[in-house]
């Protein structure tokens, strides 16, 4: 992962669609592009104004992942910050963010996507690589923001592998998937129902590794609570605590985190023992770790 010295957008304005000698998918490759940025929006440019108030909306949505506009417009209006609903509405789904209450059957992209069941329900998870889950976040920058997918582990809560983008684009969510199968391969796959994860190419890439998808239910804030953990762990221990100032500077410091929380950070459900010795222990042994009693949760 990392970013050249040149912005993305600065890359984009060197293609040259006319030039035949040099296909497209080449010169994107040279650049250091995904292909799909071609076709994708480019990166949100929000007023410093907007930006202000997106990086507040995350402080909100990360400890009340179930409010939607209403509460939201609320909490900012305690701040200070009047905004109507629908301007509220539309600085989250540039965040990429939704309220998990029940709601219409509205997608962020507005399309009809292929329904997958939440395979979870009542389910014992009981050993590694039983149930990821996946998730896509945003992470405010000082002037700017990126955003964050992560693989995690269920049973460990071991972060299996992640990256950064600056857009929303599906290439980055497949980059990180693919790299996660190289290490192992779940039985189960869980994550919401958003644009990325409805994906054609996300689907046939998790179904040719023989994982079994579960979406999450619309309107259940507790169908990959592990994941909204992981989300206020990261947000609350890192990112608020820093200011980054770069993709590249949020890339170092997130390769940090991730380190000390899978390998240093012990967890009070683990029976204070870290991610990466649930994880790695039971996969070298066989079995769950000895003589040690891991605490099981029930998935709701």
């Amino acid at each position: 992962m990392g970013f050249l010295a040149k912005s993305p957008k600065e890359k984009l304005s060197l293609i040259d669609k006319n030039l035949k000698y040099l296909p497209l998918k080449r010169q994107t490759e040279l650049l250091g592009l995904s292909r799909s940025t071609l076709y994708y929006p480019r990166p949100h440019e929000v007023s410093a104004q907007d930006k202000q108030v997106m990086d507040e909306i995350d402080v909100i949505y990360t400890k009340h992942p179930f409010y939607g506009t209403r509460r939201i417009r609320y909490e900012l209006k305690r701040q200070g910050i009047v905004l109507c609903r629908q301007k509220i509405a539309k600085l989250m789904r540039i965040m990429g963010i939704c309220a998990m209450y029940p709601k219409p059957n509205l997608s962020l992209n507005g399309k009809v996507h292929p329904f997958y069941p939440y395979l979870l329900k009542g389910l014992k998870v009981e050993r590694s690589n039983q149930v990821w889950g996946i998730d896509i976040t945003y992470i405010r920058l000082n002037g700017g923001f990126v955003y964050l997918v992560a693989v995690i582990d269920w049973y460990s809560r071991y972060v299996v592998d992640w990256e950064i983008s600056i857009t929303l684009e599906t290439e980055f969510v497949l980059n990180c998937l693919k790299r996660a199968f190289k290490k192992a391969i779940p039985e189960i796959l869980n994550s919401d129902q958003g644009v990325q994860m409805t994906d054609k190419d996300y689907i046939e890439l998790v179904e040719s590794q023989g994982t079994s998808i579960s979406m999450d239910h619309k309107g259940r804030c507790f169908d990959n609570i592990f994941t909204e953990r992981l989300w206020r762990s990261v947000k609350y221990e890192e990112v608020y605590l820093k200011e980054y100032t770069s993709p590249r500077d949020a890339i170092i410091n997130l390769a940090e985190y991730f380190k000390f929380y899978n390998h240093d950070r012990p967890h009070q459900s683990l029976n204070y023992l870290t991610p990466a010795q649930v994880y790695i222990g039971q996969i070298m042994s066989g079995k769950e770790v000895e003589k040690t009693q891991i605490l099981t949760e029930s998935v709701y």
